[in-house]
């Protein structure tokens, strides 16, 4: 009677579709889990990794710590749990153990990271074995921990997490494609892709030293518009990553304010150069005087409008990623443009202080370059997997010696030692001075160890040797670490290079990213052990004085001598 009512009874509800929980909502093929307690027993794995009943792969398991987030289903309605849902394999256990199944499958469920459903033949049939699942899901960092009162937080003024947060999260920017010039592709095919970078990479590193040289043939006034243009083109190489990150195309006025901020800062640091440097010029036309008295006003007064401008375009549910793009431009402009006026400045005390500190950077790229690639076996830091210490070693001594030797051809040569200078009577800048015992040869004694191994007992060198040791030993120890920020800063938003200016080296920005840091210093170590008192900037700002402080500034003076003896020493020699 059994046997005859088995064989009556009517064919069991087909279940319904199996699905695939994706960890983080992502349509990836990384870590799946079969969401088999939709379907109860319709797994025959019962919480075991494997393959379901259709020889779809599954799992029970998720890697990472569990996180509250709001759900969303794909397909039909995942909340039909009644008895039509419920297949044969769970029937045949009793009513009560099918219970206490579906009741433990429920708290999984609710507990479980929450996560998009994707039906389970959206899994290929040449998909990875479980085995592989578990190495890469064991790979994978664990999610971070979300804050319990995130969700409370976000909710500001209408603006929700799904609509601000989803836009500003950092999504990873398309890999730089091969941008190799087509002749160098056809002569370098046949060599291996490390070969071929070695060339590419070498040919064109000499095309740029050799438009190094020609703008330094042509002058100060070349050098600081090419320091101007690389700054500009840096800051947008910057600010283009952030509005692809941050999807903030579509923000009102902010792409005309970024630019507009780089104008007035640009405006403030150049105009305090031409005041400086351009004093006579300034005071001689009126309205370059009105606009140099009144310059820092000005400029405060322009950053003003730009700041109420901001705050005038920030539109609701877009206020988190909008303050994010404005801290954005105002970090790059502290980095870039900052950075960039004081190599300006660096030039104008002389031109050997602005072309021995960028060539000692570029040497010790080279130098790290090739050691590292010939000889490089011991990794140097994470953020940079290629950099080695054999090529960070082989680059500071490359470096140190360099510098001996440039300095030592340049010290020679007024054009390069002396400060630059503005000619009113000729109108144009002048580099022709009396040299400073700074670039004259001295005689030093060698201590006694080096003697014997050297045989000598002294040497003679210009002064300004010694600093270029302390130029070179930071530009090879401390100016990689520049590069390091700039590595990491790529790889927080997953990209190769800043830009694919240069084929072979990337962006202007990836050039650059070590002489920013090395400008800074050039600057702090010039006002800290080199930079005196100018006599002529003195002279400048004494003639500009009404006659009656003139008189008075002479009188004063005049009695300082005397009290001295000078004055009267001078009087009787004439």
């Amino acid at each position: 009677m059994h046997a005859s009512a088995r064989r009556s009874a009517p064919p069991p509800a087909a279940p319904p579709p199996r699905r695939i929980r994706v960890i983080g909502g992502s349509l990836e093929p990384r870590w799946r889990r079969c969401a088999c307690a939709l379907a109860p027993g319709s797994c025959s794995l019962e919480g075991r990794a494997g393959r379901c009943g259709a020889g779809r792969l599954c799992s029970a398991r998720v890697k990472g710590r569990r996180r509250r987030r709001r759900r969303r289903w794909a397909g039909p309605s995942s909340t039909a749990r009644g008895p039509a849902a419920v297949g044969p394999a769970s029937r045949s256990r009793g009513a009560g153990q099918g219970g206490r199944a579906e009741s433990a499958r429920a708290r999984a469920e609710l507990h479980a990271p929450a996560a998009a459903l994707l039906p389970c033949s959206d899994v290929a049939p040449g998909s990875p074995s479980m085995t592989e699942l578990r190495q890469r899901a064991a790979r994978e960092p664990d999610a971070p921990p979300e804050d319990k009162e995130s969700e409370t937080e976000a909710k500001v003024d209408g603006e929700t997490a799904s609509d601000s947060e989803s836009r500003a999260e950092a999504a990873p920017l398309s890999a730089s494609t091969d941008d190799t010039p087509e002749v160098l592709n056809r002569a370098l095919s046949n060599l291996s892709s490390r070969w071929k970078n070695w060339w590419v990479r070498g040919i064109l590193t000499l095309a740029m030293i050799a438009f190094f040289f020609i703008i330094i043939y042509l002058g100060p006034m070349v050098l600081m518009i090419i320091v101007m243009c690389v700054q500009i083109k840096c800051f947008h190489e910057i600010i283009t990553i952030g509005y692809n990150v941050y999807h903030s195309y579509d923000l009102p006025w902010f792409r005309t304010l970024s630019w507009y901020f780089l104008l007035c800062v640009n405006y403030f640091f150049y105009g305090e150069t031409v005041t400086d440097y351009f004093f006579t010029l300034v005071q001689r036309e009126e309205p370059l005087r009105i606009l140099s008295k009144y310059h820092r006003f000005i400029s405060f007064t322009l950053y003003l409008i730009g700041f109420c401008m901001f705050v005038l375009s920030l539109v609701k549910k877009h206020y988190r990623l909008q303050f994010y793009m404005f801290g954005w431009t105002h970090v790059t402009l502290l980095i870039v443009v900052t950075q960039s006026h004081l190599v300006i400045h660096n030039l104008f005390e002389g031109m050997i202080w602005f072309i021995v500190p960028i060539s000692c950077v570029i040497c010790n790229d080279i130098m790290a370059y090739m050691f590292g690639f010939f000889f490089g076996r011991t990794p140097l830091i994470k953020l940079s997997p290629k950099k080695t210490w054999e090529g960070f070693i082989g680059g500071f001594f490359a470096t140190v010696v360099f510098g001996l030797l440039l300095s030592y051809v340049m010290s020679g040569y007024r054009c390069f030692v002396c400060p630059v200078e503005y000619n009113n009577d000729t109108n144009s800048f002048t580099v022709d001075c009396e040299p400073s015992d700074l670039f004259r040869l001295q005689e030093y004694n060698i201590p006694e160890v080096i003697q014997s191994v050297i045989g000598l007992t002294t040497v003679w060198m210009y002064p300004f040797q010694i600093h270029s040791i302390a130029l070179s030993t930071f530009a090879s120890l401390i100016g990689p670490f520049g590069g390091f920020f700039a590595s990491g800063f790529k790889r927080a938003f997953k990209i190769k290079d800043f830009a694919n200016t240069i084929p072979g080296h990337g962006g202007i920005m990836d050039r650059f990213d070590c002489q920013y840091l090395m400008a800074t210093f050039v600057n702090v170590y010039i006002a800290s052990f080199i930079r005196g008192p100018n006599p002529s900037k003195l002279i400048q700002q004494f003639l500009t004085l009404r006659p009656d402080q003139q008189l008075h500034i002479f009188n004063t003076l005049r009695s300082h001598l005397a009290d001295k003896g000078m004055l009267t020493v001078a009087t009787e020699d004439e």
